[in-house]
């Protein structure tokens, strides 16, 4: 089993940036699949970005494809999420989640087994 805390959250205005940090816990990080997922008032969790175990494969939503990127250091057992040029739409909870399932860099959130509590971005206008 892995353990994750996200941190890294904040009010930020519209154009500026964040890095959110996720630390795990537990199994060894390159065990699995990370991605990142967020969930608006009133919305259903959606994808954001996802990155391979190893590293060398990444998947984004297009919403946020050339302004985020996502990033891991297995050896620190961190994932980060840096979020550019943020729009007021991105305000939302933002998630990690870990899959183990290594043969696929799934965009759904069933497809993740082990989830974070959350932390909260707010893009003002």
């Amino acid at each position: 089993q892995v353990q994750l805390v996200e941190s890294g959250g904040g009010l930020v205005q519209a154009g500026g940036s964040l890095r959110l940090s996720c630390v795990a816990s537990g199994r060894t990080l390159s065990s699995y699949n990370m991605g990142w997922f967020r969930q608006a008032p009133g919305k259903e969790r959606e994808f954001v970005a996802a990155r391979s175990f190893s590293g060398y494969s990444t998947n984004y939503a297009d919403s946020v494809k050339g302004r985020f990127t996502i990033s891991r250091d297995n050896a620190k057992k961190t994932v980060y999420l840096q979020m550019n040029s943020l729009k007021l739409e991105d305000t939302a909870v933002y998630y990690c989640a870990a899959d183990s399932a290594r043969g696929r860099l799934g965009r759904r959130s069933g497809e993740y087994d082990y989830w974070g509590q959350g932390t909260q971005v707010t893009v003002s206008s």
